[in-house]
């Protein structure tokens, strides 16, 4: 759909300034937005996914370990596509107030993309440098959005995830770095630009949402805290972007549906997308990528 049909669709959640914000800003904070009940659910799935953790002792379909991991002191980068391993994020995922929460952004029909579910571990889970997400997972328009989940309370020390305003409304840059490896971050040079009064911070208390673009620019710092910052993280799209490239995160809800109806009629973005490598036989993680 194009900008002034979504405006033109009944709001479910937000009101007209929070819409408008987002498309100004390219992100949408709200803090404390979602109830306990949910927030306490996810809670307990995340830490039976830690438990599960422990005896594993390598990367695999489902977790991304970070350094030092082992089965006294189990520590994650990310659990690969939560919605895959435990019912209560899919439920999340396409019953609670997100899909609705999305439909303000993108229209009345929305479909899944994928998830994750991102750690950064305490005293040390790793630096995430500058990027925009279109480039790794590119669709036929810019409507795909990030919904984030902060499932405790984060602070500046904790290597919250940082954006760039109206950093959408720019260019797309190059995740390739010049030796051709698809490295998932803007060269440095290219960001003399970014100024700290571009930058906004997505810190919080717990249950704090917050809405990201897929062109905004956004990274996250070091975790120097002894606290984790376990962060969800869904994508959804319009119903009518559909991908070019491999789902870099499959799962049997890939293109669900989850408001709305599946569209008819493809809506294509002028704007060309660079695209990465292929995912189709497999996908590493991002800091695979950036390490090289």
């Amino acid at each position: 759909m194009q900008l002034k049909e979504v405006l033109e669709s009944e709001s479910k959640v937000l009101t007209s300034s929070q819409r408008e914000e987002y498309f100004h800003r390219g992100y949408l904070k709200l803090e404390g937005f979602l109830d306990t009940a949910w927030l306490t659910r996810l809670r307990s799935a995340s830490m039976r996914f830690i438990e599960k953790s422990r005896p594993v002792s390598r990367n695999n379909e489902m977790f991304v370990l970070e350094n030092g991991h082992c089965y006294e002191h189990p520590k994650l980068r990310r659990v690969v596509s939560p919605v895959s391993h435990d019912k209560i994020f899919w439920e999340f995922a396409s019953e609670s107030v997100i899909p609705d929460l999305v439909a303000d952004v993108v229209g009345p029909n929305v479909r899944f993309f994928h998830s994750k579910l991102n750690y950064k571990w305490a005293n040390g889970g790793q630096r995430f440098e500058w990027h925009q997400d279109i480039q790794a997972w590119p669709h036929t328009n810019y409507s795909p959005v990030t919904v984030g989940v902060l499932l405790e309370d984060v602070n500046m020390s904790q290597g919250p995830l940082t954006v760039v305003k109206r950093s959408h409304v720019g260019p797309l840059y190059d995740l390739y770095d010049n030796r051709g490896n698809f490295v998932i971050r803007i060269a440095k040079e290219k960001l003399g630009w970014v100024t700290e009064a571009l930058k906004d911070y997505m810190i919080g208390p717990a249950g704090t949402v917050f809405l990201l673009n897929c062109r905004t620019i956004h990274g996250s710092d070091v975790n120097y805290s002894s606290s984790s910052r376990p962060l969800l993280l869904n994508v959804y799209s319009a119903a009518d972007a559909f991908p070019y490239s491999a789902n870099p995160i499959p799962s049997i809800y890939d293109g669900t549906i989850v408001r709305g109806e599946r569209a008819r009629w493809a809506h294509h973005d002028p704007r060309s997308c660079q695209v990465p490598p292929d995912w189709s036989a497999g996908y590493v993680g991002p800091w695979a990528h950036q390490s090289k």
